[in-house]
């Protein structure tokens, strides 16, 4: 059944604003916050689960270390406060880039153990950054296969999204999806594509993801554009969806996090 869930970015200011970071960075996991926080990582679960959030989407530079400790600590907040940890979010790398997809790709694949340690679900990685031409589409293809070994080696699933361009088309999506015989999961995230198809497109795919990414556009600070918002909640209740709507608060007109959080609560807790 659809139940409220969360993205971390969407308290990135809570949380000190982290700088964000991909392969390109040497040394250990974790990054520090930029700014003070208002709380730290181990007690979002508590304050998400306060109020009615049930299920959270982690993105890899919100944790401090990849420390076994650590790891073990965070879970065991997860747990404590009734939050599943739905996804990691791998959000750096280019698995099709011409000169360095392998590094990337092997990059990615060391966050996998990192959500198996945490409990989650299923670990998020970009499709690629690269146009989709044949090319690099079998190049994202085989880069999956390789991640999706190590994720079924470690008990979580590999999962992309509708984001970056070569997944910037259903078609391409669907293509992935297909010659990964049933292994690839979907996130569908509703603030990514635009343009005169977007309903089209998103309905293109809504059959086949097991989580969204409820992300509005705000036409002022805290206001959302009910009308496009909605009609993307209907797409994914025609198709059926029975996964997490993680809401996605990325206005930057906005400084209260949780009063974006409450908006867009207002309008998806119906849809669940």
């Amino acid at each position: 059944m659809p139940h409220l869930a969360v993205s971390s970015w969407s308290l990135h200011r809570s949380l000190g604003q982290p700088a964000i970071y991909g392969p390109e960075r040497t040394g250990a996991l974790g990054s520090p916050p930029t700014k003070t926080a208002d709380f730290s990582l181990l007690e979002l679960p508590k304050r998400i689960s306060g109020v009615g959030l049930t299920s959270l989407d982690l993105c890899h530079f919100h944790l401090l270390n990849g420390e076994t400790g650590y790891l073990a600590e965070l879970r065991v907040a997860l747990q404590a406060a009734g939050v599943t940890l739905w996804s990691l979010l791998v959000d750096g790398g280019d698995i099709n880039h011409p000169d360095h997809a392998a590094h990337d790709r092997d990059w990615i694949a060391r966050w996998i153990p990192v959500a198996a340690a945490l409990g989650a679900r299923d670990v998020r990685v970009v499709a690629g950054k690269s146009a989709p031409s044949a090319e690099a589409l079998q190049t994202s293809l085989a880069a999956l296969k390789t991640l999706d070994a190590v994720a079924r080696a470690h008990g979580v699933k590999l999962v992309i999204e509708n984001w970056f361009p070569t997944a910037s088309r259903p078609e391409h999506v669907l293509w992935l999806l297909e010659h990964m015989d049933g292994q690839l999961g979907l996130k569908i995230d509703f603030g990514n594509w635009s343009g005169p198809t977007k309903y089209e497109d998103l309905a293109a795919i809504a059959p086949f993801a097991e989580s969204c990414h409820a992300k509005p556009r705000f036409v002022s600070p805290y206001v959302i554009e009910r009308e496009d918002f909605e009609r993307c909640l209907a797409i994914t209740q025609a198709a059926k969806f029975d996964g997490p709507y993680a809401l996605i608060y990325d206005d930057p007109a906005g400084v209260d996090e949780w009063r974006g959080l409450q908006s867009e609560k207002n309008l998806v807790e119906k849809y669940t």
